[in-house]
């Protein structure tokens, strides 16, 4: 009896230790990989933005950020954006997406801005957020630092058509002496704040070694769009370090060239480009 009495208070603590193992919640870092930027405040929810590098250049950027009330995280807010360039005689946005949960996570939102210019000494980017949270209403908004880029990694031009339009490169971020994947976001200017996504064209590349006698590379792709992320998607072939400049040709869904001119003996590049060098 006493062997069974001693065993019996020996399963009790066991399960009771067991129990509150299990009661106690895990705590797992989302933003572990990713590098802080800056926090914006509003009177009730601070929001903190975070990137893969801790900073927003000119091009494209994926930003990430978590918004929290005191030390408790928002996980259920319906949230936009709207990024704004203050210039000195106007203002403008730029491409921008819709917000959504980060996959896998409960407190991490996500979504990519297009920055076609950076800021100087007298213009700048504000940005703008706009979100709901059980039915309140909450705005926050604060300067940020959009820095330039030495490469062209943006072109923005007017085709053909009258139309603005704004090409982006997003990869290769990490260019190799191989054929990479290439990735390029192609936006139109529909008004001062509205920059949609481009659908159904073609971006024909062409990458060129100026300073190679301007040699091309075999096995290039030209650009076409996915259905899954409305991106444009090919292959670039870099078969050596340097520099290289990706000649472009924006084509609709006619065939026609809105705008970019192919190179020859007597032209050199086309008047949009990308720049690469590694």
């Amino acid at each position: 009896m006493k062997l069974l009495k001693y065993f019996s208070v020996f399963a009790v603590a066991l399960l009771f230790s067991c129990s509150s193992n299990d009661d106690t919640p895990i705590q797992i870092n989302e933003t572990e990989d990713l590098i802080f930027v800056q926090e914006m405040q509003n009177e009730t929810h601070t929001i903190t933005i975070f990137t893969a590098d801790g900073s927003l250049k000119q091009g494209y950027n994926k930003i990430y950020f978590q918004i929290k009330d005191g030390d408790d995280f928002i996980n259920n807010a319906d949230v936009s954006w709207m990024p704004v360039m203050q210039m000195t005689a106007m203002s403008h946005s730029g491409p921008h997406s819709e917000i959504n949960k980060k996959a896998n996570a409960e407190t991490l939102y996500e979504g990519y801005i297009i920055f076609q210019m950076a800021q100087n000494d007298s213009e700048y980017w504000e940005l703008n957020f706009n979100y709901n949270v059980e039915g309140a209403e909450y705005v926050a908004k604060d300067i940020i630092e959009v820095t330039p880029t030495d490469k062209n990694r943006v072109s923005v031009f007017t085709g053909n058509d009258d139309t603005r339009y704004i090409a982006t490169l997003i990869e290769p971020d990490s260019p190799k002496v191989a054929v990479n994947d290439i990735t390029v976001a192609i936006h139109k200017m529909e008004n001062m704040m509205s920059f949609p996504i481009v659908n159904d064209y073609q971006l024909k590349i062409d990458p060129r070694m100026p300073s190679m006698g301007n040699h091309s590379s075999p096995n290039n792709e030209d650009l076409l769009q996915s259905d899954s992320d409305n991106l444009y998607h090919g292959k670039l072939s870099l078969t050596m370090t340097g520099y290289w400049k990706i000649n472009l040709q924006l084509i609709d869904e006619s065939g026609e060239v809105l705008k970019g001119e192919e190179v020859t003996e007597t032209n050199e590049s086309s008047s949009i480009y990308f720049e690469i060098e590694f």
